[in-house]
Order: structure tokens, then C-alpha cells, then sequence
């Protein structure tokens, strides 16, 4: 990886609570000072035990490159990243996942239609520089919190002396606390590390909204992400070849090969759309039983009646039985609607919208719905140099500007008109962190609907070209 370039090793002596601080021996050339950011702190414990603190990018200097740290890999904080000048600023991506995922093609790949990797697209080629410049870096890693306080940045350079006291002694500094991504149980622990910034953008998305009922999280897969489609595509074949296991009872064959869907967004009806054709085209020869027992929740809401009308007529003629309920509890095999209805399925695709992660809901400043209340220019108002972009955020009251819907062009649009501001920030000396206090941000974010789209199946699609009905507000 590109950014073990700036690990240096450091070898220093453990030392007791009464003794003072001793020599480092760096174990590298004399150009310290221009490269090594990346640092590891440690310290003996009352038990003589060595713990291992929290390492870290730290302050940039007046003669380095502003930093900015985007958290998230999604529309918004893409786009941003693809138009940020890296020859103004170093860039530090902070991200669960790797890559960006293009999500209107995500419901084509639980079928094959599509391949993943036609859906991804790796950061480091959405900003090169990422891969190849010593100071930009990505992070495989959730943030568990941010410091707005103390937002400062490194002056003046620093000699052998001062810099050992650098690592050893905190430099005031607004970070960025994060925590490494693992999964399985053979494992490594994960590894805490903070990020200094000069400006923060935040564009960490929202999370599947569950509503609270009991059973969504441990039974329900939902379909946001890549490892979603690929689940769905696993538990689709499995129940299709257990479906023709001498011995399976009729009503088994019925449970495995009923496909629910929850929600009837434009992603539900996709996927209802894409799996009808599946089981049509490529299915139907072999398992005849399998077209009719594919079902929805609703027909797309947020379009014109008329359309919602034809979507439900051709979904209907493709084998999607719709049927308009309120789910009250998941169990593993069954679902129950507030009417007391149970509906067996084999596969729980659940597509019921998005709202307010746990990190956003933790961050102690103003929300507006839920979300970062920002300004018309994306800033975060009550902290200086943050920023937040698509689906975590809205504007306040105060601007008199309605929350912008969780749709990927409101979050593509803000991404680029954001690259554009820093852009201009940096090129007038403001990217270093409180360095832009006085300047001229110039126009302000405006956003126009463009219409929404939806495919339904059967080479079908719907287009509402409507203007929002409040984006004269924005």
C-alpha cells in the first residue's frame, strides 16, 4: 500500500511514571520532518504493562498541503473527491467499503443481469491520488466520533528535540476518531487512530430504516450495498435447488420459493422487476411453479398516480402479487402484519427507505430532521471548517430551505458543488484550518429536480420529468 511509505519505525525505551521523557531513535533519514505523520504513542500502565495508544495522522504545518477528510465512499463523497484540486490539498478518505457503488444498477445484480463489478468503482481510481501521493491516504474504517474542539494547525518546523516531544506530547487539534474495519472471527483486534484535519467533510450516508420491529436486522437482507445483491443472488439459487430435493413438502416448496419484498420505493419495485424477469426468462422453463409467488408492499409513492397505476399493471402481469400492509414482527421463516396475516417467505428483501445512522445521531450538533443541519453553502454552521453532503444532511430552519430528499443525484450535485467551493477556498490561501473564517464563499448550493426514474421489468421503465413541488425553495 501507498501509505506504508510514511511509516517510519520508532524505537524508544519504556518509561516508568517517575521518569521524564528520553531520546527516540528514529530509524530514518533526516527528512523526518517532512513525511512522518503517521505516529504511535506508547506508555507503561500502574501494572508495568505496555498499552498501545492511539496512533494517528497529526496537524499539518504552514508548509504542507491542507488536508481535507472526507468520511464516506458514496455518491456525495465521490464526486467530491474526483473534482478536489489534489494540488491544493492532500486528501484522507475515511470508509467501510473500498469502493463506490453505483446503486440504481445494484438490484440488476442479484439476478445477473449484471455482474458486481459492474456496480463498483474503486476509490483509488475515482482519485488517483489516493494511490499515489505520500500524504493522501484511504482508510478502511468506520468513525466512531469527531473532537470539534481545539481546531488547530501545526506552525513552524520542528527539530529532532521538538519533534520527539511532538509524538509524545498532544498538540491541540480537532480529529477525526476512528476504528479499523475486521470481520470474522479469526481476526486481528481492531486498531483505534485519529485523523487531524483542516476541513471535514462529512458524507457518511444514512442506514436502512427497521422502525423498530422486531426481527428486521437479524432475518431481513436489505439491498444498499454490494454484499446485499450478493447475499439475495445466494439465498435465491439455494432455495431454487432445495425447491427440487426429493421429499420437500408442497408447502416448503411454496415457503423457499416465496420472495417478499418491503417497501415499494423505486428500489423494491427495481428488484421486484428484475427478479419477475428472472423468473420468466431464465427460471421458468425449469421450475414452473415460481412465477406466482413474488410479492410487494406498495407501488412507488413518490411518483404521479398515473404512473403508479401502469407500474402496478405490468408488475401484476409479470407475477408480482401486491399487497399493502404494515409488518409487525420478522420471525425466520415468517412475516406478520399488523392485521394478524402471516406471510411465509424464503427470502426477506427489505427496502423501506433510509434515515439517521448512529454516528450522525451522536454528533453533538444542530439537526434538522434528524440530519447535520447545514447552511446554503454545506456548511456545518456551529463548528468551523465542516462540511456535510448527501444523504446525513439538511438544511436548518434558519435558511428557509426544505431537507433535500435521499436521492443520489441531490448528493452527486452537492458533492460537485462542494469540490467546487474548497477548490476556490484553497486557491485564496483558506484551506489551512481556520484560515477561511473571513472569505467570500460566493453563490450559494442550489439544487433543481431533474425527475426520477424506475425500471419495472419487461425491457419497461417509468419517468416522472416533474419539477419538485418545493424546488423553488431550493
Amino acid at each position: 500500500m501507498p501509505w506504508f511509505k510514511n511509516l517510519i519505525k520508532i524505537s524508544s525505551t519504556i518509561l516508568n511514571q517517575s521518569s521524564s521523557y528520553k531520546s527516540i531513535t528514529p530509524l530514518a533519514s533526516p527528512s523526518l520532518t517532512q513525511f512522518l505523520q503517521f505516529t504511535k504513542d506508547y506508555s507503561t500502565n500502574n501494572n508495568g504493562i505496555t498499552n498501545h495508544h492511539v496512533a494517528g495522522l497529526e496537524p499539518t504545518k504552514n508548509d504542507q498541503k491542507p488536508r481535507v477528510v472526507v468520511l464516506g465512499s458514496g455518491w456525495a463523497g465521490c464526486r467530491l473527491m474526483k473534482d478536489i484540486d489534489t494540488n491544493i490539498y492532500d486528501v484522507v478518505c475515511v470508509s467501510p467499503r473500498n469502493h463506490m457503488v453505483f446503486t440504481p444498477l445494484l438490484a440488476s445484480t442479484c439476478v445477473g443481469t449484471l455482474e458486481f463489478r459492474s456496480v463498483a468503482e474503486p476509490i483509488g481510481r475515482i482519485q488517483p491520488a489516493i494511490s499515489r501521493e505520500p500524504s493522501s491516504f484511504f482508510f478502511l474504517a468506520n468513525c466512531s466520533a469527531v473532537d470539534f474542539d481545539n481546531h488547530t494547525w501545526c506552525l513552524g518546523q520542528f527539530g529532532t528535540l521538538n519533534f520527539t516531544r511532538y509524538l509524545l506530547s498532544p498538540i491541540p487539534s480537532a480529529q477525526v476518531q476512528c476504528q479499523t474495519v475486521t470481520e470474522g472471527v479469526e481476526t486481528v483486534e481492531p486498531w483505534n487512530f485519529n485523523i487531524s484535519y483542516d476541513k471535514l467533510v462529512v458524507a457518511s450516508g444514512a442506514e436502512a430504516l427497521t422502525f423498530g420491529i422486531k426481527g428486521v436486522s437479524e432475518h431481513a437482507t436489505f439491498l444498499r450495498e454490494v454484499y446485499h445483491a450478493q447475499e439475495i443472488r445466494r439465498k435465491l439459487l439455494l432455495n431454487l435447488m432445495l425447491s427440487d430435493v426429493p421429499g420437500v413438502s408442497e408447502e416448503e416448496k411454496r415457503r423457499l420459493l416465496h420472495c417478499v419484498v418491503v417497501g415499494g420505493g423505486p428500489t423494491g419495485v427495481e428488484f421486484s422487476g428484475e427478479l419477475s424477469d428472472f423468473i420468466r426468462k431464465d427460471v421458468h422453463q425449469r421450475y414452473s411453479h415460481v412465477k406466482d409467488y413474488i410479492r410487494a408492499n406498495e407501488i412507488l409513492s413518490s411518483f404521479d398516480d398515473r404512473l403508479r397505476t401502469y407500474a402496478t399493471k405490468q408488475l401484476t402481469k409479470s407475477g408480482v402479487r401486491l399487497v399493502r400492509g404494515l409488518v409487525q414482527d420478522v420471525q425466520p421463516e415468517k412475516i406478520i402484519l399488523s392485521d394478524g396475516t402471516e406471510v411465509p417467505y424464503g427470502l426477506l428483501v427489505w427496502s423501506t427507505g433510509v434515515g439517521p445512522s448512529p454516528f450522525v445521531n451522536s454528533l453533538d450538533i444542530p439537526k434538522a430532521k434528524g440530519r447535520i443541519g447545514i447552511d446554503e453553502w454545506l456548511r456545518v454552521p456551529s463548528v468551523q471548517d465542516v462540511y456535510s453532503i448527501g444523504d446525513c444532511s439538511g438544511f436548518l430552519e434558519s435558511t428557509g430551505r426544505q431537507v433535500l430528499p435521499a436521492l443520489a443525484q441531490v448528493a452527486e450535485r452537492q458533492g460537485k458543488y462542494l469540490a467546487s467551493l474548497l477548490n476556490k477556498v484553497g486557491k485564496e490561501g483558506g484551506g489551512h484550518a481556520n484560515s477561511a473564517q473571513n472569505m467570500s464563499f460566493g453563490d450559494p448550493f442550489v439544487y433543481k429536480h431533474l425527475g426520477s426514474m424506475a425500471t419495472i421489468g419487461r425491457y419497461k421503465a417509468l419517468v416522472d420529468l416533474r419539477e419538485s413541488k418545493v424546488s423553488s425553495f431550493f
